[in-house]
């Protein structure tokens, strides 16, 4: 996430020189300390969080969980990482609170500009998804057009608002309260909304409350008010992840003020230092359930506080990934484009449909994000346009269906055609089709190894029968040279890069990014994730 990159490369050039210490001494773990103290500050983190994570670091790395470790250093990653899951919340995760006897119903409190009624819209999209009926309700009666606004989220997510005053409204750039209209009631917005929910069998209710630009009492009054009429499940505090120190007195004012139950992050995505997220939940004791990463509807995930830990160390969240992809994946046609793979009949029309199904998890940047390592490859990643997949798909669309099932008839002029329809240069047609030819050959080499039955996560995989005279499992030779040679092959194949680091593992197929060969190695991810990925980025 770019809310946490600074402070994920300043934590990890907090960690290198600690990779060729065999034993750390006091002044190594005192110097790293330092380094993770001012990346900590750098990010905008509260400066009491600072000093109690740091002093519970130090006093851990001093014990004996490090010195009797036979890797010290990855044990004080280990220890950072327990540390800072602990103060994202205490390394629990929460679900929401839903009522035994519906409507369930969950108030949106925050300043305004924290994204409220975007997150409103977000948070529906995503129950409606788990089999909810949400109705969204505009109780925000004060900011220019945001019921307007609600009603448009409500029309994208596809769940219904309910807005019986408009509120203000603005024309020619003047703000002006609707015809035979006061600016409205919120409170009484609020509480009837209640009992229209249970008319039409709604079971969750989100109300989407006003803001201000700073905290003050009529804000925090009109919240009050709000919460004692309708009695909420959950008051969900929204907060900007871009507002760094300040994050600590909002949070406790609005704490003190309304009581919330838990926290949102919202505008994870941007150029922010993270502080936020790291000082709320350690502040105010109240666990931080949701984080929203982007603009689109499905940008929006649980907060889970080992993972978000995991992300900030660039150890990736694989987890996350492995549900996006069990969840979006469909399981049959991943089965048939295993088999077609295995028989060597794997087109463009396959590899299309790879890509669709990869795009079903979000932004490329996002999911790339989530793979170990991927810190050192930023640079790229910022620079990765997410339209080079309209591109692709483009250039596929603009073939005939023989010539998806069969690329090596495309010839010159046949690829002057498909540029043209797809309006991309020749180029674009002949990088495509260069990358596809690689991905394809790498798959078949991956079938040959492993079989259909490796490669969908079972025991089963094409064995060469050999003399009697083979190697045996297990075996070393008895030259040392050559011996060391196999042990550190082995070392790389099991993940590692022979260093001892937590970090950047070293990709062994420069055909695809640093990482993503471990996910494909794992049973519980769709083989074909890697076709897709490693096929576009080339």
């Amino acid at each position: 996430m770019a809310a946490f990159s600074s402070l994920t490369d300043r934590l990890s050039n907090a960690f290198k020189h600690l990779k060729s210490k065999g034993k750390l001494s006091e002044a190594d773990i005192d110097g790293t300390i330092r380094e993770i103290r001012r990346a900590l500050l750098d990010a905008d983190v509260s400066l009491e969080v600072v000093r109690s994570f740091t002093a519970r670091v130090r006093e851990r790395a001093l014990g004996a969980e490090v010195s009797e470790a036979l890797n010290p250093a990855q044990q004080v990653v280990k220890i950072v990482n327990d540390e800072l899951t602990g103060i994202l919340g205490q390394g629990v995760d929460r679900p929401l609170n839903f009522a035994k006897n519906p409507p369930t119903i969950i108030m949106l409190a925050g300043l305004q500009g924290a994204g409220k009624t975007t997150l409103a819209g977000k948070l529906g999209y995503w129950l409606k998804d788990a089999g909810h009926t949400p109705l969204l309700v505009a109780a925000d009666l004060q900011r220019p057009n945001a019921v307007t606004q609600l009603e448009v989220v409500g029309e994208r997510a596809g769940v219904p608002v309910y807005a019986p005053q408009k509120g203000v409204q603005s024309a020619g750039g003047q703000e002006v309260v609707s015809p035979g209209q006061s600016v409205g009631d919120p409170v009484k917005v609020a509480r009837d909304s209640i009992d229209y929910a249970r008319q039409k069998l709604y079971d969750t209710v989100i109300i989407d409350t006003a803001g201000r630009l700073g905290v003050d009492e009529e804000l925090m009054k009109q919240a009050r008010d709000i919460r004692d009429a309708v009695q909420p499940n959950e008051i969900l505090f929204v907060i900007d992840a871009m507002i760094g120190q300040d994050a600590v007195r909002t949070a406790q004012a609005f704490d003190e003020g309304v009581d919330f139950t838990g926290v949102v992050l919202s505008k994870l995505d941007g150029d922010a230092r993270g502080g936020a997220a790291l000082s709320v939940a350690s502040v105010t004791g109240k666990p931080i359930l949701f984080a929203s990463n982007g603009e689109g509807l499905k940008d929006f995930e649980v907060f889970h506080p080992d993972r978000m830990a995991s992300r900030i160390l660039d150890m990736g969240d694989i987890l996350t990934l492995i549900e996006q992809a069990q969840r979006e994946f469909d399981e049959e046609q991943t089965r048939k484009a295993a088999e077609r793979m295995a028989e060597g009949s794997f087109g463009l029309d396959d590899f299309l449909e790879q890509l669709q199904q990869v795009r079903k998890l979000g932004s490329m940047k996002s999911l790339l994000g989530m793979i170990p390592g991927m810190a050192q490859h930023r640079q790229a990643l910022e620079q990765f346009d997410e339209r080079e997949v309209d591109r692709t798909q483009a250039i596929i669309q603009s073939m005939t269906p023989e010539e998806r099932r069969n690329p090596k008839i495309i010839d010159g002029s046949r690829r002057a055609r498909i540029a043209y329809g797809a309006g991309v240069t020749v180029s674009a047609v002949n990088g495509l089709l260069q990358r596809f030819d690689q991905a394809a050959k790498m798959m078949k080499r991956m079938t040959n190894k492993a079989g259909i039955g490796g490669m969908m996560g079972g025991p089963g995989g094409s064995k060469k029968k050999g003399k009697k005279g083979g190697k045996k499992k297990g075996s070393k030779s008895g030259n040392p040279m050559k011996r060391e040679a196999e042990e550190k092959a082995l070392r790389q194949r099991l993940g590692g890069n022979g260093s001892g680091s937590a970090f950047a593992k070293k990709t062994q197929n420069p055909a695809l990014p640093a990482g993503l060969e471990d996910m494909l190695g794992s049973q519980e991810l769709p083989p074909n994730l890697g076709q897709g990925l490693g096929g576009l980025l080339g």
